[in-house]
């Protein structure tokens, strides 16, 4: 069992109101995990993002992505 992100866990943590680089990597113990629809459900945002901001918009959720049952040391 991990702890589940929500989309509004993810999408604080892009505009930067939520530190959830530092929340995971203070839990090193647990595992972390995301569902396939919430990472359909923000993939839109990608979509309409434009320029830089798509690119770093992708590269953000990708790197979320990768927490589906991953270690709290995924960010790398």
């Amino acid at each position: 069992m991990g702890i589940m992100l929500d989309g509004d866990v993810v999408i604080r943590g892009e505009k930067g109101t939520f530190d959830l680089r530092n929340w995971v990597e203070s839990l090193p113990k647990e595992r972390f995990e995301i569902a396939a629809i919430t990472v359909a459900e923000l993939w839109p945002g990608v979509e309409r993002a434009t320029g830089t901001h798509k690119t770093s918009r992708q590269r953000y959720l990708m790197v979320v992505a990768t927490l589906w049952n991953a270690p709290a040391n995924a960010f790398g």
